[in-house]
């Protein structure tokens, strides 16, 4: 029997290739990264991983084909990427460089699974390999809140990221395999600083917390974008990415096929059972208004795409390919919510 995945969206099992953990490049400081030169029908990246962009002179990316300045950013995680675009002529900087703001050539700067910090050090690693930047676009807002469940890691007082019990397990493994022997340690005074906490808390913590959260996280990276982005002369906005279930009750029909598939198929449970409330109506409502509020005060160019998409797109438009990542379609639609809003040309 034929899965719905594999006939309404085959591109997928590139992307499936592309996010093999077992190929999976960890980089200093950002933690991990793109596969670099990774090639195949769908998605493409150069040598530093980033995701190749096209226009209408050709192609360009940060670590591969130049193009003359200013350039534009289009700033995420996984959305920003492009995953499940049929290929890389149908990401949303692609399109943003072809159809809908084609003065300027946009680069793809992102990656699956960053959040607002990881974004912002992305930046900060490879500003030096960048030519004269004009606009600054965040496509982001999921993966930060979506972090907020897990409160009780300790981060350090940092944002919590993809991975971080793993990355905690092994440092406690390596702080044993360099424990000292016990007759070393008898000129210590004081007790041995305790190792970080990996477990996350058993309860939940409350929506209106993790939007709170969150918030203040994006802001406080928002701060630093807007320190680095001065220097450029660069004007940074930011831009809730739409999902499927903040858009509208009712999916597409091919939506529909897609999203019980992957409840049926998910080993972590249905996507209710995964995020509850996070994912309804009500807390993209909420979520978008608390970030147009906090970004009005620093000055900073909000786009709410859920209601602008809507206003854009019909009910029946297949947009998504599962309930976080968009079609080719679902892609234009957000370029075009871009361009208008911001007033990009």
């Amino acid at each position: 029997m034929v899965r719905q995945t594999e006939l309404l969206t085959p591109q997928l099992s590139d992307y499936l290739d592309f996010l093999d953990r077992g190929e999976m490049r960890y980089v200093p400081y950002l933690m991990y990264f793109n596969r670099p030169n990774f090639r195949s029908a769908a998605i493409n990246t150069d040598r530093l991983g980033f995701r190749i962009s096209h226009g209408p002179s050709g192609p360009g990316s940060v670590g591969g084909d130049q193009v003359d300045g200013p350039v534009r950013l289009l700033v995420g995680g996984s959305v920003s990427l492009g995953y499940g675009a049929t290929s890389d002529a149908t990401t949303i900087a692609s399109r943003l460089w072809t159809k809908h703001a084609p003065s300027r050539p946009w680069y793809t700067f992102g990656a699956p699974y960053l959040n607002s910090t990881q974004e912002l050090m992305l930046f900060m690693l490879h500003r030096h390999l960048l030519p004269p930047i004009d606009e600054i676009v965040i496509l982001s807002g999921f993966n930060t809140l979506v972090m907020g469940q897990l409160t009780g890691v300790d981060v350090g007082g940092q944002e919590p990221f993809f991975f971080c019990n793993e990355y905690f397990e092994k440092m406690q493994e390596l702080r044993a395999r360099y424990a000292e022997p016990a007759r070393t340690k008898r000129w210590r005074t004081g007790p041995r600083p305790s190792a970080q906490s990996v477990t996350p808390s058993a309860a939940r913590p409350t929506t209106d917390g993790m939007i709170r959260s969150a918030v203040d996280v994006t802001l406080r990276n928002l701060d630093s974008w807007l320190v680095m982005a001065a220097a450029t002369g660069a004007r940074v906005s930011f831009a809730l990415q739409p999902l499927a279930t903040w858009l509208r009750e009712t999916p597409a029909p091919q939506e529909k096929l897609l999203f019980d598939e992957f409840d049926h198929a998910s080993d972590y449970g249905t996507w209710e059972e995964r995020y509850g409330d996070v994912g309804s109506i009500a807390t993209g409502a909420a979520y978008a208004e608390a970030l147009g509020e906090a970004c009005a005060r620093k000055g900073i160019p909000f786009v709410d795409t859920l209601s602008r998409l809507n206003a854009v797109t019909k009910p029946s438009d297949w947009l998504f390919v599962d309930r976080g990542h968009y079609t080719d379609e679902g892609n234009d639609a957000v370029a075009q919510v871009l361009a208008e809003s911001l007033d990009l040309t």
